[in-house]
């Protein structure tokens, strides 16, 4: 199955804040029970482990409505790590107001509208730099100068949590549209996103051709074609 690369609905101009706001609301939905907030919770896991620290910074990328750093930091929280997240998107539309998410997470969460090829931080700003179905928007240039700018401000890794492109994947959202009654324009983009994701050997090579060879990637393979990809900082990849 050969990628695709178009635009999203969500992405373009004619897309509504009431259209935005259905569609934010349905890849909530998705992250929660189909891997996503499974996948980023993992990463952040191993890298508290590896790292043997309990309290991380993070910048989630693509933020949108923050629904999964939201709900990871609640779970990881049981295991006594805390999460102080940032949230970071191009739209402030696609962001929760401060008051929300100040009220869902501890410690507080702050929110910045910014491009994420141009992350205005300073290197080693945050412990880590997480995006969740960010990495399918972008071409490989994008997606490779996405890597090396998240690495600059990371001072332990970077996260990325996509899905899996696959002919299974793409017919199970095809079958899905009963279940998305709430936005039809989140089941079109559901299509497209399976489309033009990548599969874990071009991401690999990808980031291969971004970084020297010091740098060391892992990718694991989860629940419901989700993708986990963590590149990580030197000094935390032993």
């Amino acid at each position: 199955m050969q990628r695709v690369d178009a635009e999203e609905i969500l992405d373009s101009e004619g897309c509504s804040a009431h259209d935005v706001e259905g569609v934010l609301a349905v890849l909530d939905w998705v992250n929660r029970w189909f891997g996503g907030v499974a996948t980023t919770r993992k990463m952040v896991e191993r890298v508290a482990q590896v790292a043997g620290v309990k309290r991380l910074s993070l910048l989630e990328v693509a933020a949108g409505s923050g629904e999964v750093p939201e709900r990871v930091c609640a779970e990881v929280a049981r295991l006594g790590i805390t999460l102080e997240v940032t949230l970071l998107d191009r739209a402030r539309s696609h962001l929760p107001s401060i008051h929300r998410i100040n009220e869902d997470c501890r410690p507080a969460t702050s929110a910045v509208v910014a491009d994420a090829l141009a992350l205005p931080f300073g290197d080693g700003a945050f412990d880590l730099v997480s995006c969740s179905l960010f990495a399918h928007h972008l071409n490989a240039q994008q997606l490779a100068q996405f890597a090396r700018e998240s690495l600059r401000v990371s001072r332990r890794a970077v996260l990325i949590n996509d899905l899996i492109r696959h002919p299974l994947h793409l017919a199970l959202v095809y079958a899905s549209l009963p279940l998305m009654r709430r936005s039809r324009i989140a089941w079109l983009d559901g299509l497209t996103s399976v489309r033009r994701a990548y599969v874990p050997d071009e991401i690999r090579s990808l980031l291969a051709a971004a970084f020297s060879p010091e740098v060391r990637v892992e990718i694991s393979c989860n629940y419901l074609y989700r993708m986990g990809v963590i590149v990580w900082k030197e000094a935390d990849s032993a």
